[in-house]
């Protein structure tokens, strides 16, 4: 190992990333992207160069490795000669990197070099391998990016001290690698950028600062809804009607990806944002102008965390934070716990993935992970597949963990290998790794590493499983899932309860499907679902599915005409696998016809269910089932009229299909009858591990991979047609009900606005535990009675094309009506009454939660928010915190928040406050009908994070808050009156 001391180097310059100092205004201002790689060899494989841009179809021509699209994007066009100009001036002002003195040379085995590094072992520090691999991640991004400004030697001291400084709640900055969106979550982003752009240029300073300064990824993989389903041409046909709801939107996302650098956009119908980044955009360790440093990321999606099954650090944040994280800005989080979780021994015959991650969820949600790390080890790896890994983690968010952690092992390279990395690349990931003290070797010994707490799992004693009715980690074994159900019907409305009365409980009801005499129960599946990216990743349960369908069809079972089946892979690599191993004839002939590439059903995209189910379900009150693949059941998410929805694995769901109904014992009761007339009960479908495992290795092979990605930057027809303006700033259209320039920033000036009294303020709603982002901001269909509806009527946007709010978060007009309009919205000034209803606390008249905002500002009034625990569970939605800001919610006073809401709360000025710790609203006899005033320091310089701060009520009552700012970064942003703000003033105050 050869240490390399001296001047900074090329990509030191590029670490420093703009820094929003004065020192980075020096920068030239038309220089928006990192200084150019020096090469683009195999062992470089995704460089973000400073090529000029070459058309897709150029891309596999130019250069040889079958990923470089993503190497030399169309959309990055600062040349390299005005890179190195920028180089030379920033030399004389640029911070020399503390630890410049560990860069060393990792060296390749055939002779040369793959490039530079910060060397961890060059440090001499024996607390290094004490540290959970997790944490040694976060240790190197501040190692090379130190330079005393943005990141200090202080803050590598405190991730070097972990075992101590964790729990003291210290605060350190983070630069992810690289940014992933999805559309939902993009569009806003991009239309924040450009709203960013337009008030930068209102204030006087150059517009083109505002550009992405790491690798930015977005898949278009959420605006595909299942209108057509159980169809040999459904693919087509639902792609054909999202470009009809979305031309607008997609027109939109393809200008950002010409008018911002370093920005690639992935066409829809390519696949589920998670699984192009797991089998594609993941690079795990970067090689950037000859540095090297392991790949992280975040990403404005939730369940961005399946990268961590790939050993790559990321999680999800708010669009917020990483709009900011785009723009040069270090996030600022808390140095995490880490848990450590052993795995030992090997999954029994006939249980899936899913059922392990469905009891891990269970496990760590009892015993609480939020706002920690959480990192697998053991024997028991061995036994588990990429797959399997990216499957746990995957569902990091509804575990509560910010990270679900897999160390890269040789299971990880593997993997890289089948999905079509070079054997270069690979062989400089493992080397780096390796180098680095980052690759686990299960075939030597372990230096015992330290974990804040610990939990075990003997993967023998893992059950088949689902999770339902209405939340993730509401686990319940398959054996037990008949009398789990009738308990469902008799509880009390709640979680776990519909309190159906006895006497209508074996209720019939009868309706005609297409002539066809047809009937209806509770616990009759309507949907069932294989979707996802938590499972349709992971070609054991795929496969495990098809055998499933084919053993069923062989033995003449069938599903129901009314029960809407549909598949949604992943990827292109599924069909691809499916097809090779002759499955798929099998699912489609039970309906589960692939209906599209991307989120559908979990994301609530299940589109209408047949107009008479609708109609019985709705006339006869029928608690009606779904049964998907997924990671999320919140009420009212899948489907408005399936009110109980279970999670389970994909061949689970061909199974609940043929059955019918979740009303049943699998083990005890047929699910059908065959086409001799013999009763077929569930152990005569389930295929054996080994069969699954047979089809697995014959079937998903690495051209598969590389077939699929090489098309995949292509695009489609429908798509290259697509014509958009070349300009650098965005021609509002005030008539558009999909993009829309929102008011952030109107009547901005360069003085922070400071801190907003909250004095005599209304209650808007009041709350108990569990709210989602669901239920703050709906992602599915706009309800034809919802403020959200008219707005878009009185524009003459017919019913049909409403489209979903997910696909109108471009609109802050559409979207703020669309705040708290969950159908299932339980607000207990209602006293029982569930929807998106409130009242007006001064006249008691019962109104839609917007139309109450509305009247509340009309008349000055602020309003405030009355939670139970874990608000804002569930997807890192940032619409979930600019829709109360439009609204005028100034405050949220819950007994806890989940982590990315919070953090959006506060990047958008609204504060988030705590109750005591045993207190809540009940306890301390609160209804919501006070008028609250919150006794915070006029000045944020007397606000200090995590601080007690009293709330005063007008008739007499005062309690004691937490002011859950956790940071001085968020103190900065609060002041700032949020963060985007934050980060503009900050770029127009740098000096020239």
């Amino acid at each position: 190992m050869t240490v390399i001391a001296g001047a900074l180097t090329r990509s030191s310059y590029s670490r420093l990333s703009f820094s929003l100092s004065a020192a980075a205004a020096k920068s030239s201002s038309h220089l928006t992207s990192p200084p150019p790689s020096s090469s683009s060899s195999p062992s470089n494989p995704n460089p973000r160069s400073s090529s000029p841009p070459l058309p897709f179809s150029s891309f596999a021509r130019h250069f040889g490795d079958w990923r470089s699209p993503l190497s030399h994007r169309a959309q990055i066009r600062s040349s390299a000669a005005v890179a190195d100009r920028f180089e030379r001036r920033f030399a004389t002002m640029a911070t020399r990197n503390s630890y410049e003195s560990i860069l060393s040379s990792l060296s390749k085995p055939g002779g040369g070099e793959f490039g530079k590094y910060y060397s961890l072992p060059a440090l001499n520090d024996p607390r290094i391998d004490r540290l959970p691999y997790s944490i040694r991640i976060l240790l190197e991004s501040a190692i090379r990016n130190c330079d005393e400004f943005q990141v200090t030697g202080k803050d590598v001291e405190k991730i070097l001290d972990w075992e101590n400084s964790a729990a003291k709640q210290v605060e350190i900055p983070f630069k992810p690698a690289r940014v992933l969106l999805q559309d939902f979550t993009g569009v806003p982003a991009v239309v924040d950028l450009a709203c960013m752009r337009d008030a930068m240029n209102k204030l006087g300073s150059d517009s083109n600062k505002i550009n992405p300064l790491v690798p930015v990824d977005l898949v278009i993989d959420h605006s595909v809804q299942v209108d057509v389903a159980r169809s040999e041409n459904a693919v087509q046909a639902n792609m054909e009607l999202e470009f009809q709801r979305n031309k607008e939107r997609f027109g939109f996302l393809k200008w950002g990806s010409n008018a911002f650098h370093n920005m690639l956009v992935v066409p829809p119908g390519s696949g589920i944002v998670h699984q192009v980044n797991l089998e594609y955009l993941a690079r795990v360790v970067f090689n950037n102008g000859g540095i090297l440093y392991p790949d992280s990321v975040v990403g404005t999606d939730s369940h961005t965390t399946m990268i961590d099954g790939l050993g790559v650090a990321g999680w999800g944040v708010g669009g917020i934070e990483a709009e900011a994280a785009m723009l040069g800005q270090p996030m600022s989080m808390v140095l995490p716990g880490v848990v450590g979780f052993k795995l030992s021994g090997k999954l029994k015959n006939g249980v899936t993935a899913t059922d392990l991650v469905l009891t891990v969820t269970q496990m760590l949600r009892k015993h609480g992970v939020v706002g920690k790390f959480v990192e697998f080890y053991g024997e028991g790896m061995s036994e588990l597949s990429l797959a399997d890994r990216a499957t746990i983690a995957n569902m990091s968010p509804e575990y509560g963990a910010t990270m679900g952690f897999f160390p890269v092992d040789h299971v990880s390279l593997q993997y890289l290998k089948l999905t079509g990395r070079s054997d270069d690349t690979v062989a400089m990931i493992e080397s780096y790794l390796r180098a680095n003290k980052m690759f686990i070797d299960y075939s030597q010994p372990q230096t015992e590493r330290v974990y804040s707490s610990y939990l075990e799992l003997n993967l023998e004693e893992v059950e088949p499983c689902v999770s339902g009715p209405k939340r993730p980690h509401d686990r319940v074994p398959l054996k037990e899932m008949k009398a789990d159900w009738h308990s469902c019907l008799d509880n009390k409305v709640g979680f776990k309860g519909f309190a159906v009365p006895k006497e209508t409980q074996n209720k019939v009801a009868e309706f005609s499907f297409h002539g066809m005499p047809a009937q209806i129960k509770h616990g009759d599946v309507v949907i069932a679902a294989i979707t996802s990216c938590t499972n349709t990743s992971n070609p054991s349960v795929m496969l495990g599915a098809a055998l499933v369908a084919k053993k069923a069809c062989e033995l003449g079972l069938e599903v129901k005409p009314w029960i809407k089946t549909s598949l949604a892979p992943g990827s292109g690599v599924v069909t691809r696998y499916l097809e090779k191993s002759g499955l798929q004839k099998y699912l489609n002939q039970l309906g589960f016809n692939i209906v599209g590439y991307g989120c559908t059903t979990c994301i609530g995209n299940s589109g209408d269910l047949d107009e008479t189910v609708s109609a019985a379900i709705s006339e006869n009150d029928i608690v009606a089932a779904a049964v998907l693949s997924g990671n999320r059941n919140f009420e009212g998410r899948v489907h408005p009229l399936t009110r109980a929805n279970y999670l389970a694995s994909p061949p689970l769901v061909v199974a609940y299909a043929l059955a019918g109904t979740v009303n049943i014992d699998f083990e005890t009761e047929p699910i059908g009858t065959s086409k001799d007339g013999k009763k077929v009960y569930f152990k005569d479908i389930w295929p054996s591990n080994e069969e699954i495992a047979n089809v697995v290795q014959s079937s998903v092979l690495p051209d598969m991979f590389k077939g699929t990605y090489e098309a995949i930057t292509k695009g489609n027809p429908m798509w290259n047609q697509l014509s958009v303006p070349s300009s650098t700033l965005y021609t509002w259209d005030p008539s558009s009900t999909y993009i829309h320039e929102p008011p952030y920033f109107k009547d901005m000036t360069m003085s922070p606005p400071g801190p907003h009294p909250v004095k005599d303020a209304y209650c808007l709603l009041n709350f108990g535990d569990s709210i989602t982002t669901d239920h703050i901001s709906p992602a599915g269909s706009i309800h034809k009675d919802s403020p959200a509806a008219k707005f878009l009527m009185d524009r003459g946007v017919e019913r049909r094309d409403f489209n979903s709010y997910g696909s109108r978060r471009g609109n802050d007009e559409v979207m703020a009506r669309g705040t708290f309009a969950n159908i299932r919205l339980v607000n207990k000034f209602l006293k029982g009454e569930v929807g998106p209803k409130t009242i007006h606390i001064p006249t008691g008249e019962k109104l839609s939660v917007f139309d109450a905002a509305l009247r509340y500002k009309s008349e000055g009034h602020d309003t405030v928010i009355l939670a139970g625990a874990e608000y804002g569970s569930g997807s890192s939605r940032d619409w979930a915190a600019k829709g109360p800001m439009l609204l005028g919610v100034k405050a949220v006073i819950a007994k806890s928040f989940e982590r990315i809401h919070r953090s959006n709360l506060v990047g958008m000025g609204i504060i988030p406050l705590c109750f005591k710790p045993g207190e809540d609203a009940e306890t301390l006899g609160l209804t919501g009908h006070e008028r609250y005033t919150i006794n915070l320091p006029s000045s944020v310089s007397d606000i200090k994070p995590g601080q007690d701060v009293t709330v005063v009520t007008d008739n007499g009552k005062s309690f004691t808050c937490i002011v859950r700012f956790d940071t001085e970064v968020e103190l900065a942003y609060y002041n700032h009156g949020g963060i985007l703000p934050f980060v503009i003033r900050n770029l127009i105050n740098a000096k020239h």
